[in-house]
């Protein structure tokens, strides 16, 4: 072999060598992009899976929200529906004179105190107990000598019912109404006493189907008929 052909072969054998390593650079270069690549792909999708999360989580949290409001709004309205219910219930209800007493003297009872029957139902009460209205009305009479039916009922109430009964509270201490004034059930309208002809403090308590006197009917029976615990 000549010298020319040794050193033509040398030359070809360095650039076979620089050849595979540069094939098997690019090689690599090749198979680390791709894990770069596929690495990043994993990364991304795991980020966009933990946004979505959050999103559901926001939208159910708002939703609960709108639902709960919406529930809270049907639970006032009803609630106001039953308090509106129950105050006209109350304002068309009948109920007592006083809360606590002793039934007296019963209507109609003959006697020597009385120069009549009895005309009314005595509640056996402490001086300044409230005296409240039955029923909602307007006053018609209050004052004394019985509003005008005379000195034996002391400072007395008259009130005239929308039904178109009455009711008498006889023997105040205190009045707390005028004539005119309109009560509802349940109403502070005076205190008990023992003013007029009157053994002792009790609150006289008439039905009427008229203002004045001599028009009583029996009060127990009618409040009771009326849903009221006599």
């Amino acid at each position: 072999m000549s010298k020319f052909t040794a050193i033509r072969n040398s030359k070809k054998t360095v650039l076979r060598n620089r050849a595979a390593v540069v094939a098997a650079g690019i090689g690599v270069t090749a198979a680390l992009g791709a894990g770069v690549a596929t690495a990043a792909d994993g990364g991304l999708l795991g980020l966009t899976s933990g946004v979505g999360k959050t999103v559901s989580a926001q939208a159910d949290a708002q939703a609960k929200a709108v639902a709960d409001a919406k529930a809270a709004k049907v639970a006032k309205a009803a609630k106001a529906a039953k308090a509106k219910k129950d105050a006209a219930k109350k304002a068309n209800a009948w109920g007592k004179p006083v809360d606590k007493y002793t039934l007296g003297s019963t209507f109609g009872l003959a006697g020597s105190h009385w120069s009549h029957n009895h005309s009314g139902q005595d509640f056996v009460v402490p001086t300044g107990t409230a005296v409240k209205s039955v029923h909602k009305g307007t006053v018609v009479k209050a004052g004394p000598w019985g509003g005008g039916d005379g000195p034996a009922y002391g400072n007395a109430i008259v009130v005239r019912h929308d039904n178109g009964m009455y009711t008498q509270y006889a023997h105040l201490s205190q009045i707390k109404v005028q004539p005119g004034q309109r009560v509802g059930t349940g109403q502070l309208i005076g205190l008990s006493g023992s003013t007029g002809n009157s053994t002792g403090p009790h609150l006289h308590f008439e039905v009427r189907t008229g203002p004045n006197y001599g028009t009583g009917i029996e009060p127990t029976g009618f409040l009771r008929a009326h849903g009221a615990s006599v």
